[in-house]
């Protein structure tokens, strides 16, 4: 009995190492087959919807190389290609009905994305489990199910198509792996380029990245970047690849004026930009907006502050330390918009609020706020154009318009007039020196204010002709010396 006994379980672990390696023989059999390749085909164009096949599967062991995947789509990704591929097939998830794919590496991998929303209906979203793989097997007993252990990829390249432009990202290193429910996988990203379709915005320096998807969103849980010189990105987020929606916050910091303004404004403006700032398009067209603060600012040659040191005859107003200097922004639909603005300097000056900037045009409705005396040179300054206010200032409303290049104002014609022929009568080398400065900021045509009262002092004494002549000089106009006055006749006797 014991001898049977014996040889009967030698027999079940002969038959089970045979059936073993019998089994072993048709799996391998069937990953070294062209119908693996179409699973493995289907199923990676299925993750991205696109349509696709890997090049012909150089197998050792278990183990596998291709030399690339080609697809293509008709939603948003447009194009995926993967070069040098490496991959192991695992057998240990049989039993869960799935072929485990481990150790994948791919050299490159390259994506075309078109965002745009012109006229797109995004398609329905659909579950990896609902499609069906190509009927290339009769062994019903093999999985149809791939799942992905991990991946890296050592250079990524993607050329992606928004309504507001291209945008491009380069250089990029990629890992991904699974985050625990199906079809959800953490990556992470480090290096490369990122260009964005924002002419203000700089190439970026990628840092770190962190992402998640799952169920056709992305959550972006950390996003690192270098812009500028020493500017640094910091942002988190999410899209909703099926609804094309998305959603940014973050904040930029240490950006010097110089990295955002032309050459003649940051001859003008120096000190470092910080802002928060939240982008989205949950509304239709995407909408950025933030509070920017300029820190250790300072405000050279303005163009309204330089008339103010003429008028005030001081040089405190050409060279401005900013003790206060933010505002709220808004880019929406390529117009930008600043509100609460706000420059000061400690008990001298202080400018609130709005600019809306098209282009190079600008369009500002501004409050200034001088330190009483700051204008006492000039008489009826700071009683017809300046009232006492708040913060212990006097207040005038000031009309910024023109362009960056040549902006205008509409204070000068007002301290003019406010002034009238008083200035040029009681201090003629102040008027002198507000006329210079007034051709200088406005270009050669006069303010109208000055022109009238030009016609007024043409028509006063005889000093007051000869200083209209000599203003008109200073203007552009033709300087004639004032008439000389006829010797009274001797009269003559009887």
């Amino acid at each position: 009995m014991q001898g049977w006994l014996g040889k009967a379980a030698l027999g079940l672990i002969v038959a089970g190492v045979v059936g073993a390696g019998i089994l072993y023989a048709m799996v391998r059999g069937y990953l070294h087959s062209d119908a693996f390749r179409q699973l493995l085909s289907h199923r990676a164009g299925a993750l991205a919807k696109v349509e696709g096949q890997f090049t012909p599967f150089r197998w050792d062991g278990l183990a596998v190389d291709s030399s690339g995947f080609e697809a293509s789509g008709t939603s948003m990704v447009k194009h995926v290609r993967l070069d040098g591929l490496h991959t192991e097939v695992g057998v240990g998830g049989l039993r869960r009905g799935v072929w485990e794919i481990q150790g994948s590496r791919v050299q490159r991998m390259e994506v075309a994305l078109d965002a745009r929303n012109q006229g797109l209906v995004p398609p329905p979203a659909t579950s990896l489990e609902s499609e069906s793989p190509p009927r290339a097997s009769k062994r019903a007993w093999l999985p149809s199910e791939i799942e992905l252990q991990g991946m890296e990829v050592r250079e990524v390249v993607v050329q992606a198509l928004l309504d507001q432009g291209p945008v491009a990202v380069s250089g990029l290193k990629l890992r991904v792996e699974p985050a625990g429910p199906k079809h959800a996988y953490r990556a992470e990203t480090a290096d490369g380029t990122l260009r964005l379709p924002f002419g203000w915005v700089p190439e970026l320096r990628l840092g770190r990245t962190n992402l998640r998807f799952q169920d056709g969103r992305v959550f972006l849980n950390r996003f690192d970047a270098a812009a500028w010189q020493d500017g640094h990105l910091e942002a988190s987020g999410e899209w909703d690849a099926a609804a094309r929606r998305y959603a940014l916050e973050g904040q930029v910091s240490g950006v010097k004026c110089e990295d955002l303004f032309s050459a003649d404004w940051a001859q003008r403006c120096s000190g470092t930009l910080s802002s928060d700032f939240t982008l989205d398009n949950h509304a239709g067209p995407p909408v950025a907006r933030g509070r920017l603060t300029l820190h250790n600012g300072t405000l050279t040659a303005l163009p309204v502050l330089e008339a103010l040191a003429a008028y005030a005859d001081t040089r405190r107003f050409r060279i401005l330390s900013l003790s206060e200097a933010h505002a709220d922004w808004r880019l929406d639909n390529g117009r930008y918009f600043l509100t609460n603005l706000v420059l000061a300097s400690e008990g001298l000056v202080r400018l609130e609020g709005r600019l809306e900037l098209r282009g190079r045009d600008i369009d500002g409705r501004l409050r200034l706020g001088l330190a009483p005396g700051t204008l006492a040179r000039i008489p009826g300054a700071e009683t017809d154009v300046f009232a006492a206010g708040e913060r212990g200032l006097v207040w005038a409303s000031l009309r910024l318009t023109g362009t960056l290049d040549h902006p205008r104002e509409d204070l000068t014609d007002r301290l003019v007039a406010a002034a009238g022929v008083r200035m040029f009568e009681r201090i003629p080398e102040t008027g002198e020196q507000v006329i210079k400065f007034t051709r200088s900021l406005l270009g050669d045509a006069p303010p109208k204010a000055v022109e009238q009262e030009l016609d007024n002092l043409k028509a006063r004494s005889k000093t007051v002709r000869k200083l209209s002549g000599l203003l008109d000089g200073l203007l552009g106009g033709e300087s004639q010396p004032p008439p000389e006055t006829p010797p009274a006749k001797k009269s003559e006797g009887p």
